[in-house]
């Protein structure tokens, strides 16, 4: 038995979670769920969206698996994601866009993944007002995040057989910040390329990189980036392969690992039994093979993509009339 920290999320979050979790049992993985809150829906029961009982369950378990969190728009909170991210020093964000249905796809050859630093950028969030006519954000990057954040990426290269990893970055304007970034990544390039020359690196503007994936995804196989870049790249990514309601991500830090759909909590059909938990459970996927169980992670996996596949019953994202429990039961057949 494996114990996993589960953090349902609101909006659609505790509906897609109950989800995932049944279509694990059904593949036969025995998992203790160690469920905690965090969210808009528990302000008012503990005055915090993210309380302290989240954090020691996920420094006690090492793994967690999160439902979509809400984020106030320009007022409230700050991401409660970004804080999880942030205090457990989950630096690398990493985001596959593999296409699981052809029919959702914009290209059928897409094959790649984002490595996104996690830690800081712009997202520290450090900004302040100047005056009453503007404001102002500061961007934080280090050598030492650009170093880790590369270096993950290149370490899932090798270990993966993948052939080409490309620093995105704008150190054509930003010289002094993303400038940092690609000299951080090209001395990991040069270290790697003494280990693994089989390996092709390579650098992109971010503006080209996006159009880039548009017109030749094909020639694009693991993509580092900092926090912004990452945020807007994989989700161009996600459009790519289907939506993001087709979209895995994962959190990584040395030590403890969080598995998160990319998508937001959807509150206008929270409880209608209307979501669509594929990506989560795209998502656990990635889970299951972190924790070894990597025969029950391709089961899950290609029953899922046998039903996206067959059309039949799909939610109404993906263009059908699907329940949620509709979808789910169809994948447990599939098993």
């Amino acid at each position: 038995m494996y114990n996993v920290t589960m953090i349902a999320g609101d909006g659609i979050g505790p509906e897609i979670s109950a989800a995932v979790a049944e279509i694990i049992a059904a593949a036969g993985v025995d998992i203790n769920w160690d469920r905690v809150e965090a969210g808009a829906g528990v302000m008012d029961k503990y005055g915090t969206p993210l309380p302290e009982e989240v954090f020691k369950s996920i420094r006690k378990n090492k793994v967690a698996l999160k439902g979509p969190i809400t984020t106030p728009v320009g007022s409230g909170f700050r991401s409660v994601n970004v804080a999880i991210r942030k205090e457990l020093n989950l630096y690398a964000n990493v985001r596959p866009l593999q296409v699981h249905a052809k029919k959702f796809a914009k290209d059928e050859n897409i094959d790649m993944v984002v490595f996104r630093e996690n830690t800081e950028g712009l997202y520290v969030g450090i900004e302040h007002y100047v005056g009453d006519q503007a404001a102002e954000s500061i961007k934080i990057i280090t050598r030492k995040a650009s170093r880790k954040i590369t270096e993950r990426a290149f370490e899932y290269a090798v270990r993966e057989g993948r052939k080409k990893v490309t620093a995105v970055h704008k150190a054509n304007i930003l010289k002094y910040s993303d400038g940092l970034f690609l000299e951080e990544a090209r001395k990991v390039a040069e270290k790697y390329k003494k280990t693994n020359p089989e390996i092709e690196f390579n650098d992109k503007i971010v503006d080209n990189m996006c159009m880039q994936m548009v017109q030749y995804p094909e020639q694009y196989d693991v993509l580092v980036m900092p926090n912004l870049y990452g945020d807007i790249v994989s989700d161009l990514g996600a459009g790519l392969i289907g939506g993001l309601g087709l979209a895995p991500g994962m959190n990584l830090g040395d030590e403890i690992a969080v598995f998160e759909a990319v998508h937001g909590s959807a509150p206008d059909i929270a409880g209608q039994n209307k979501a669509n938990p594929v990506a989560l459970l795209f998502s656990s996927v990635l889970m299951l093979r972190h924790l070894g169980e990597t025969k029950a992670a391709e089961r899950i996996e290609k029953a899922a993509s046998a039903v996206l596949n067959k059309g039949e019953v799909l939610t109404g994202d993906l263009g059908g009339s699907a329940a949620t429990d509709e979808i789910t039961k169809a994948i447990i057949n599939e098993l």
